[in-house]
């Protein structure tokens, strides 16, 4: 890559996104990125107005490209994208996000600064109703999801991972592609991959996309669900991922599960899920009270969902 503004190709795995998928598609488009810019939308069996939209978008604009993946299953889009992708530069970008202004430009700087494989910055998540600012607000607290800088924030360098990413396109050829066989944590799966071949990963905080939370207590709940399940498939396929902080919403499962029980039998025991609670309801309070009573009110079982679902996700795993 000679040119300091390469050719860019932009992949985005779609399927069901007939809400937001405009603004995504706009904020990628809205981008002042000085060389050429392509966007492949990779879509699934949607059962909303996806496609319609994505043929709307893709008939308005000619550097939109639409490609069919079949199986509706994110890891199998992204390859999809990538095959139809012309350039070398591949910027992840998902249906339900948001580019922050300069987003790409910055990439491709940080990326040919650093010679890194992968460069990303943060989640920031952000809300519409009561419900998704609570969401927002947790997902953005170490007492939500723990305090990896793509949610929380810090300082530039080397990582394990980063929310979406901006490739060089030579590193995905080396490792194969996105692992077909996770239906989530592709990411982190193939920035594991990355990393063992000696491929740098780049967190700068200077790179933002938004990201739309789930909009009610059951989706959030099936989504962290989800994502402990193929997490715990993670560290089963690589252990040297796992670290202290995804054992403790598992560790924190099975504790309040055999305190709770126990407690029929000794009821001091009772204190470690009460001890729980009312460090939810107190910490959630306090992560929600800027945005006024009727998020912070939402925000401690939002946080408990989190912690619960992914812990018994985590604790079930896949099944295979």
């Amino acid at each position: 890559m000679t040119s300091a503004h390469p050719p860019v190709s932009v992949i985005m795995p779609i399927l069901n996104e007939e809400r937001h998928l405009r603004h995504a598609v706009r904020s990628v488009l809205a981008q002042a990125y000085p060389g050429v810019l392509e966007v492949v939308l990779a879509i699934g069996p949607s059962t909303d107005r996806t496609m319609e939209v994505a043929r709307e978008l893709a008939a308005a604009d000619a550097r939109i490209t639409i490609v069919e993946n079949a199986s509706g299953r994110t890891p199998d889009a992204l390859n999809r994208a990538l095959e139809a992708a012309a350039h070398e530069i591949i910027v992840r970008m998902d249906g339900h996000g948001e580019l922050s202004e300069g987003y790409i430009t910055r990439a491709v700087e940080v990326l040919l600064e650093t010679g890194a494989a992968n460069v990303g910055g943060i989640m920031l998540a952000e809300g519409q109703s009561d419900f998704e600012k609570a969401v927002a607000g947790a997902m953005r607290s170490p007492l939500g999801i723990g305090g990896a800088r793509f949610h929380v924030g810090g300082t530039a360098g080397p990582t394990k991972s980063v929310y979406l990413g901006v490739f060089q396109r030579e590193w995905l050829r080396r490792v194969g592609g996105y692992d077909t066989t996770y239906a989530r944590a592709q990411d982190w799966e193939m920035n594991y991959r990355i990393r063992q071949e000696g491929g740098t990963v780049w967190f700068t905080p200077d790179l933002t996309v938004t990201y739309r939370p789930r909009p009610d207590l059951g989706a959030l709940a099936r989504q962290f669900y989800r994502t402990g399940q193929w997490r715990r498939r993670l560290a089963r396929q690589h252990p040297k991922s796992l670290n202290y902080r995804y054992l403790a919403p598992p560790v924190a499962v099975a504790g309040l599960a055999l305190t709770t029980v126990g407690g029929l039998a000794w009821r001091p025991l009772w204190l470690a899920p009460a001890a729980y609670a009312a460090a939810v309801t107190v910490g959630g309070l306090a992560i929600g009270a800027k945005e006024g009573p009727a998020v912070a009110v939402r925000v401690p079982p939002v946080l408990a969902v989190m912690h619960l679902a992914w812990g018994a996700g985590f604790l079930r795993g896949t099944g295979d």
